[in-house]
């Protein structure tokens, strides 16, 4: 497991988003102002994508779909106090299988944040988060709640942290949050995923040693409560033999390391430590060693670069009775050009799973997961943008598989324009 806080999911937000090829998130419009305070910006997207491997299968067949998505982004800002709120619909129509694919995507975002003081100034800061989505998207490898495996699911998060800067070199803070995960399965259609709910409590005490530099120490405990009692009875006459696994499983990590301002333009975060997993109420322990690395480069006024790196234990969203250790990194490179009309992106992601602990009957294997990808977007005005995006994704798969080949890659591409105020 990881050690976790709201404030670290907020840093690590803002730099996914700078990361993914997410045209909406790239040229941010005006919007409407509503008194001094308050912005409105609604837009609607309308793209287009080709997928050469559909069912993400080894043996590849292409697959096109259309895509809609109304969104509205609220803001209220003060001096002290800070509110995002995001409302989105979506719904894509594939050419194929659309009785079976066609889908409905919805939900909202929240983001709060107070303060009672300046910057390095005594005083109390308060931030949470809350989201809720009804999805069906592909894999995310940079997404710390689980990759999002491809099946209609439900999602609802809410974290916070509360800090107090308790003199100007000395600050802790605490932290909280609860995730919960829902697939939908159907046994009679494909294989059952594993959604869970977790529940996370951390702290963290930082000494500024010098302006540019904190010095950290962090600790955090996660409880899981995953979702495998209805694969009891549906396995049940297959495998006579298979366990019972209790649905709990908690753990703690403690790291240490520093948050710096190298320079007005270069921050970063790194933290290195070590944490303990136990599986299904100790049906297997875990310990490694873990780490989180969060790194900004603002190069020049037009380029930014990025660096995201984080380890951590979870019970396997895929295989029944099994939990993994999940390692990953991520870079990206952001680029505007034309007077900030045109802008691109770029960014090389890698996730590895390993299976630390299966049960007899299912799968024993390591996954590696790999992506490449590539975006523009163009302002043409206030009220049109035109985006396009790619990418290239392999996974490969180590270990036991049962004899079927499971390696499989693929490459995607959407155009889109998008209605903007």
């Amino acid at each position: 497991m990881k050690s976790y806080n709201a404030r670290t999911a907020v840093l690590l937000g803002v730099l996914v988003s700078g990361c993914m090829l997410q045209a909406e998130v790239l040229d941010r419009p005006q919007g409407i102002k509503v008194g001094q305070r308050l912005t409105l910006r609604p837009y609607v997207s309308f793209d287009f994508t080709y997928d050469s491997n559909g069912d993400q299968q080894n043996d590849a067949e292409s697959e096109t779909s259309w895509f809609i998505n109304p969104h509205l982004d609220v803001n209220y800002k003060s001096d002290r106090f800070n509110a995002d709120l995001g409302l989105f619909y979506g719904y894509r129509a594939y050419d194929s299988y659309s009785r079976q694919l066609n889908g409905h995507d919805y939900g909202e975002n929240l983001q709060l944040s107070w303060t009672s003081a300046g910057k390095n100034e005594k005083g109390w800061t308060v931030l949470l988060n809350e989201r809720y989505q009804r999805v069906s998207e592909d894999d995310n490898m940079q997404n710390n709640n689980g990759r999002g495996l491809w099946r209609q699911r439900g999602e609802f998060s809410i974290d916070g942290a509360v800090e107090r800067r308790i003199s100007e070199k000395l600050h802790a803070s605490i932290s909280g949050s609860y995730y919960y995960l829902d697939y939908d399965n159907d046994g009679q259609k494909y294989m059952n995923l594993y959604g869970w709910q977790r529940l996370t409590a951390g702290a963290e005490v930082g000494y500024a040693a010098s302006r540019w530099t904190d010095f950290l120490l962090a600790g955090s405990y996660q409880s899981y409560v995953q979702d495998n009692s209805h694969d009891l009875s549906h396995y049940s006459d297959l495998y006579g033999t298979r366990n019972r696994y209790a649905r709990e499983s908690d753990g703690y990590s403690v790291q240490a390391g520093l948050q710096s301002h190298a320079t007005e333009r270069i921050s970063y975060r790194a933290l290195a430590g070590w944490s303990r997993f136990n599986y299904s109420r100790g049906e297997s322990t875990s310990d490694g060693f873990i780490y989180s690395l969060s790194a900004n480069w603002k190069i020049s006024d037009t380029w930014n670069t990025m660096l995201l790196a984080e380890s951590y234990y979870q019970p396997s969203e895929t295989e029944y009775g099994s939990a993994n250790r999940v390692d990953s990194i991520s870079w990206g490179l952001a680029h505007s050009m034309i007077r900030n009309k045109l802008n691109a992106t770029f960014d090389v992601a890698y996730r590895r799973e390993t299976c630390v602990y299966n049960d007899a009957s299912t799968y024993d294997y390591d996954e590696d997961i790999f992506s490449f990808r590539l975006g523009l977007d163009y302002t043409i005005n206030r009220f049109l943008a035109i985006y396009a995006r790619g990418e290239y994704q392999a996974c490969l798969f180590d270990g036991d598989m049962g004899g079927v080949e499971r390696d499989y890659d693929r490459f995607r591409v959407s155009v889109g324009f998008r209605l903007q105020y």
